[in-house]
Parts: structure tokens; sequence; C-alpha cells
């Protein structure tokens, strides 16, 4: 098995489940009346702590799932539906409860704290993408592979950080719209992978769905 086309599947995946694209509107309405450097601050920080989440969730995902006796077959199912959920919120063009609750999104408001909740956790790097991570160390068993998801890691945190640092001219240039457009392509590649994931918990959970195929 090519180790980097499976990197490469991965990054992509991740991209479409992080989408930092999503996040312009929650960062700009949090750090409305704050500084330039204080913003750059906030997106260098919101971008560490995603690329932590992710290391986090591919090294050490699949020993927590062991401690707890949980299959990662019945783990690719739920995280399937997860992301299934989180697919059908996204070609709506509307924010999933899954990645950020009105409750956090009024606490974001009232403190300077948001780097990390919400706008790290969970609105990027939420249950989505930490599951995708877990299923991904285990798809190919070995520290060697598990070290080279750091890419994917590190790739999502250089956009995450990219793409805050630009987020008023991008936000200015697309206008709601083209965010949405943006927004629904990739929740329709999301909901792809998330079937993907349920076919393959699926038949490790009945290997009988395994003749057929």
């Amino acid at each position: 098995m090519n180790h980097w086309n499976e990197v490469f599947k991965i990054t992509i995946a991740l991209m479409a489940i992080v989408n930092p694209v999503s996040a312009i509107p929650v960062f700009l309405g949090t750090t409305a009346d704050w500084s330039l450097p204080d913003r750059r601050r906030t997106a260098r920080t919101v971008a560490i702590t995603v690329f932590i989440v992710l290391t986090i969730s591919a090294l050490v995902g699949t020993y927590v799932l062991e401690f707890f006796g949980i299959s990662v077959a019945s783990f690719q199912v739920g995280g399937g539906i997860l992301l299934l959920l989180l697919a059908v919120s996204m070609m709506q063009a509307r924010e999933s409860g899954l990645r950020q609750t009105p409750e956090e999104q009024l606490e974001a408001a009232d403190r300077h704290a948001v780097a990390v909740v919400p706008l790290a956790i969970p609105l990027l790097a939420g249950p989505g993408a930490i599951s995708t991570m877990i299923i991904a160390s285990h798809r190919v068993p070995g520290v060697v592979f598990q070290l080279k998801l750091l890419v994917p890691a590190g790739a999502i945190a250089l956009a995450v950080w990219l793409t805050l640092l630009v987020s008023s001219r991008l936000a200015n240039r697309l206008g709601t719209t083209g965010m949405n457009v943006i927004t629904r392509l990739m929740g329709l590649m999301l909901a792809a992978l998330a079937i993907e994931f349920i076919v393959r918990g699926m038949q490790e959970l009945i290997p009988a769905l395994g003749v057929a195929s």
C-alpha cells in the first residue's frame, strides 16, 4: 500500500471536514473590535491548537478506544454517521450543532479566550476531524504511518492559519453566497467519505457483507 496516497486522501478529507472558510464569520465576529496584531496572534493560536488536537488523535486515539473497549469497526460506523450529519448541515449551508452550539457562540462573544474554545475546538478540530484521524491511524497499522499523519495535521493547521489571516479580504471577496457554495461542495465530499466509513465498518462488524464486495 502506498502510504503517501493514503496521506493525501486523508488531507483532502480533513480539508472538507475542517473547512477553514466556515470559521471566517465566527472569527470576524468574535474579534471585531480587536487590533490587527491581536487577530494575527489569535489566528496563530487557533492553528497550533488544531495541529495539536489532530496529532494527539492520530497518535493515541486508537489506544483510547482500546481502553474503553470500543472496536474500531464500531467507531467507523459511529464516526461515519457523525460525519454524515455534519455533511447534511454543510450541504444546507447552515452551522451544525455538532461543531458549535448557540451557547458556545454566545460565550465566545463574552470573552477573549476564543482561540482554543470554541474556534479551534469544536468549530474546526471537532468530533468529525478527530474521528477521521483516529480511523486513519487504524487503517495502516504502525508508528511510521502514524507519524506520517503529522503531514495532513500540519497542512490543515497551515490552511487554517492562512485563511484566518486573510479572513477579512476573503469575506469581502466571496460574500455570503461564495462561502456557502464552498461549504456545500465540501459537504458533498464529506458525505461520500462518511458513507465509505460506514460501509467499511459494517463489513468488519458483519463479515457476510464483505463477501459481496
